[in-house]
């Protein structure tokens, strides 16, 4: 064995050990609150895989679309069969085409009940509220409402928040947070969003 072979040897030995040691001390188990934010493309699709994993495991999956709803989605369109998985839908399209306070937080106020009746079910494993950031951003939702009913849910639920300027108190409480940072988007070369890729 050369001398490079021997350290490489030690250093897996060395991260063994170390991902062996947090395995160990991982014992607690409940569900997780996390947190897809950032000016990065994928928060929405990260969220959509893992709508895919639970299902996969035959397990009952809730979902709120805030913003994108009148868009076609295809990780909904491929999903949507499932008896698991129950989709709803803002439906006014983005806040900045429909350009109406008073509808769009009547509109976010009427799915937001769907997304607190979904939070006190203890059969749903995991809820994906999808762009809810900008709904507290807007002052469409109460943030002291949302974060009341996510510490009020069900202790195996996992809640999944995504969309851009997360509030930091929802993000102070969040189990795990993810950061899409963008670095370049087709788009603002203009690239046209492309079906089955973008959408």
């Amino acid at each position: 064995m050369t001398d490079r072979d021997t350290r490489h040897q030690q250093s897996m030995q060395k991260l063994k050990a170390h991902v062996d040691d947090k395995v160990a001390n991982a014992t607690e188990e409940r569900g997780l609150l996390m947190v897809f934010t950032g000016n990065g493309k994928g928060k929405t699709t990260a969220a959509w895989g893992t709508v895919t994993r639970a299902l996969g495991y035959g397990y009952k999956v809730g979902v709120i679309q805030f913003i994108k709803g009148l868009w076609e989605c295809g990780e909904r369109e491929r999903l949507n069969d499932d008896a698991n998985l129950e989709v709803a839908i803002m439906a006014t399209g983005f806040t900045w085409d429909t350009q109406n306070r008073e509808s769009d937080t009547k509109a976010c106020q009427e799915v937001w009940q769907e997304a607190k009746r979904m939070l006190e079910d203890p059969e749903i494993y995991l809820v994906v509220l999808d762009e809810i950031t900008y709904m507290m951003k807007y002052g469409y939702l109460d943030v002291a409402e949302v974060i009341a009913a996510l510490e009020n849910r069900p202790a195996e639920q996992t809640v999944i928040i995504t969309g851009r300027n997360a509030n930091r108190e929802v993000v102070a409480m969040a189990d795990t947070v993810t950061e899409m940072q963008e670095t370049r988007h087709a788009f603002n070369a203009g690239l046209k969003a492309r079906r089955g890729i973008d959408f």
